[in-house]
């Protein structure tokens, strides 16, 4: 029996109004929103990643990336106070600062002024605070008798075992100071490789000791069917334990820098518990390591990694809080950043890492209030920043408008162009006997004299202010020394140019630097025995051979503009791209002639920058980070005496000369400073660029409900598309219904009151 024509009609018009009715609920109910619904309106600070971390295990990790998330998991002794500048360290789990006392061969103690040559031993001491707890984790669980919980586990045992959070039990306990000893052990182990192991052997010997005696260890156990190395069978000579909360380590010599590598997680502690937990059988194959799942004392605890989507931290809630910061740079005040003054950290409650592998969705993603801060690329910088007539950096009116906030700051780091002085034509060396390219026998006083005028004359016709401009947005300050502003040793100003290549404009406040002119180029270059590019005495043309990798100057833009500024100079411009690999064969061989490298210091401290041109640093011959291979004996004499001296008028003496001596030698074109430019919503509250300080979220704060309201703004739904979508499809269906209502009418059958049924 057929169902009456008005039935029907009522009954598809219900059916659509519903469908578009559950659509557009659908999006009002925010179905762009990339974060489970569970956790709207959390304290949680969302933020992304773009590679994946290698390394958690605080013995090897050492990259930018790994620290995001590291460093807010384990605690070393020291950290960096969050908003002075420049950077002054303070205690992080120690109860003060460490004591240092010097002593010389005698052991007679030296006071803090005397001459590092004078210095046989540096004895470091560390007490750190009483009562600090780890995080909870299973390796802690204790069985009623005291015993481990978790320690000789079986096959059967770890079945259904996948994650941390499958152990039923947890348990916690007091840090100590041999936790930091073992860590410091955990250095020599042969199975860890840590990247800092050969430097801190130089200054505690007893490391290379203890190496020897875990590769001997290590090998006898294979022989008998394997097993782990524990660490304390064995004595690290220079490093002991006090007592329950004091440690002391004795240095060879005087390493006035150490006190910064301990602010870093290699010196964070690491309990023998956690090693054993992780070294059991069958662990490695589920990812339960320390490489994988970090224990620390730390503000948060990682609870989530799956370092191809999301890594999620949680709060420690065993952490013992910390006050917030009460001082600062002039500035901070008004900037809002001492606000909280006093108040117990950490704000927040939670922080999503999600991984971004594309920077448009990244983008995106900030802009809807999903991500709360976000770097600036080269794709969006135009829509972020602006431009003043006068250089200057604002914000867009666009970002004003959502009352996105820009943060900048000059990173503590060079990028340069290297000459390798083994070089005949641009170092003048003696590696290669015979001629160089202008005709002095190379490696003679000659040779080298007219290869650093070479040098100084590409060193002023490489416009560097314009290859910021064009390849870094501006994002740079071009460079005038290997020290970068804000580390001390750096000259502002008059004083701060660089001589050779500049010239000082103007009064000495509203001065300025001016780049020499092509004409001092080309005259330098004459008097290196190459008048307008050519050789004096044959007249073959000037070739340079830049070696690079691609995406530094390998490609073809930047390529293209470096060929242009040689061609000023009258001077043939060959790129030798290659691989990573084969780039790094040619500089340890000494076979490039010119390259492109840059270094991001580890510790705000001269040494870690000139430390990249001193002799037994040599590249060829040392196997160092000196990649131009130079060497100047008074600069090296200059460096090791430099080197153990505390800030003061007469280290930056020093340091001036030292840096004298590089800008007449130009071993390297220093080609700039990059910038960091940073934008955050303005619900982010006590956000401060510091590359050191990398320690830095729990000292945000949020205002959840300010964010919850701009998303719910940014991202209201667009309901009229929808609704012409929906009013399309009945127009369609409709022709359809109207047919099927007469044929059903035209083919019924008449009932007895000549109805159609």
């Amino acid at each position: 029996m057929c169902r009456p024509p008005g039935l029907f009609r009522r009954a598809f018009a219900r059916s659509a109004a519903a469908a578009c009715a559950l659509v557009l609920l659908g999006c009002s109910a925010g179905l762009n929103d990339p974060y489970p619904s569970a956790e709207r309106g959390e304290n949680i600070f969302y933020t992304a990643f773009t590679e994946r971390p290698k390394h958690l295990d605080p013995v090897q990790s050492y990259s930018e990336d790994e620290a995001a998330f590291l460093y807010q998991i384990v605690e070393p002794p020291l950290q960096y106070h969050y908003l002075k500048r420049p950077y002054v360290l303070e205690p992080a789990t120690a109860a003060e600062m460490p004591g240092v006392r010097r002593y010389d061969r005698n052991g007679r103690e030296l006071p803090a002024t005397a001459d590092a040559a004078n210095v046989a031993k540096t004895v470091v001491e560390i007490r750190i605070e009483e009562g600090i707890l780890y995080q909870p984790h299973p390796a802690f669980a204790l069985n009623e008798d005291g015993s481990p919980r978790y320690l000789g586990l079986t096959a059967d045992d770890l079945r259904g075992i996948r994650g941390l959070g499958d152990f039923e039990e947890t348990g916690t306990r007091e840090l100590l100071a041999a936790d930091y000893v073992h860590q410091i052990k955990r250095l020599a182990h042969p199975s860890l490789h840590s990247p800092i192991f050969e430097l801190m052997a130089e200054y505690i010997p007893g490391l290379k000791t203890l190496h020897e005696q875990l590769v001997a260890a290590q090998k006898a156990a294979a022989e008998q069917g394997g097993g782990a190395l524990d660490l304390e069978r064995f004595e690290l000579p220079g490093v002991e334990v006090v007592d329950r909360h004091t440690y002391r380590i004795t240095l060879q010599g005087v390493y006035p820098q150490f006190m910064y590598w301990l602010t870093m997680p290699f010196f964070s502690p690491v309990p023998p518990e956690v090693d054993r937990f992780f070294a059991q059988p069958g662990m490695a194959e589920r990812n339960l390591t320390l490489d994988w799942w970090p224990v620390g004392t730390g503000p948060y605890m990682l609870v989530e990694n799956n370092p191809n989507a999301r890594m999620v931290l949680a709060r420690n809630p065993n952490f013992r809080g910390e006050s917030y910061p009460c001082e600062g740079e002039p500035d901070d005040a008004a900037a809002g950043l001492l606000a909280d003054c006093g108040k117990t950290m950490p704000f927040i409650d939670r922080v999503v890492f999600s991984r971004e592998r594309e920077g448009i969705p990244y983008w995106n993603k900030f802009l809807q209030g999903y991500y709360d801060a976000s770097g600036v690329s080269s794709d969006n910088f135009d829509q972020a920043v602006t431009m003043t007539s006068q250089g200057d950096v604002a914000l867009s009116d666009e970002m004003e408008d959502r009352g996105i906030r820009l943060l900048t700051s000059v990173a503590p780091s060079i990028f340069y162009l290297g000459f390798n002085m083994l070089d005949p034509l641009v170092g003048g060396g003696s590696r290669e006997k015979g001629v160089a390219g202008s005709g002095a026998p190379s490696g003679s006083r000659e040779s080298r004299e007219q290869a650093r005028k070479l040098r100084q004359a590409i060193s002023i016709a490489l416009d560097m202010e314009e290859f910021v401009s064009i390849f870094l947005n501006g994002r740079g300050l071009p460079g005038m020394s290997p020290i970068p502003p804000g580390i001390f040793g750096a000259r502002e100003g008059r004083e701060g140019i660089n001589p050779v290549v500049y010239e000082w404009q103007g009064d000495d406040v509203n001065g300025r630097p001016v780049r020499r002119g092509l004409d001092e180029a080309r005259r330098l270059l004459a008097e290196a025995g190459w008048p307008n590019g050519r050789n004096a005495r044959t007249g073959e043309p000037l070739v340079v051979n830049l070696d690079t990798t691609p995406g530094s100057f390998g490609d073809k833009t930047r390529s293209d503009w470096l060929a242009k500024q040689f061609r000023s100079l009258g001077v043939q411009f060959v790129v030798r791209p290659t691989d990573w690999n084969r780039f790094q064969d040619k500089i340890r061989q000494g076979n490039a002639q010119l390259f492109f490298l840059g270094w991001n210091a580890d510790y705000p401290d001269p040494e870690n920058l000139l430390f990249l041109l001193h002799g037994p640093q040599g590249k060829v011959r040392f196997s160092g980070q000196n990649a131009a291979n130079y060497e100047n004996p008074e600069y090296d004499a200059l460096f090791e005496r430099m080197k153990g001296m505390p800030d003061g008028p007469a280290r930056q003496q020093v340091i001036d000369r030292m840096v004298a001596m590089l800008r007449h030698d130009a071993p390297w074109v220093f080609a700039f400073h990059p910038k960091t430019y940073s934008l955050q919503h303005g619900w982010v509250y006590n956000r401060k660029t510091g590359a050191m300080v990398r320690n830095n979220i729990k000292y945000l704060r949020l205002d959840v409900e300010r964010r919850a309201a701009a998303r719910a703004e940014w991202n209201e739904p667009v309901l009229w598309p929808l609704v012409l979508v929906a009013l399309l499809l009945l127009a369609m269906v409709s022709p359809a219904v109207l047919h099927w209502r007469r044929r059903e009418v035209a083919t019924a059958v008449p009932d007895e009151a000549g109805e159609k049924r």
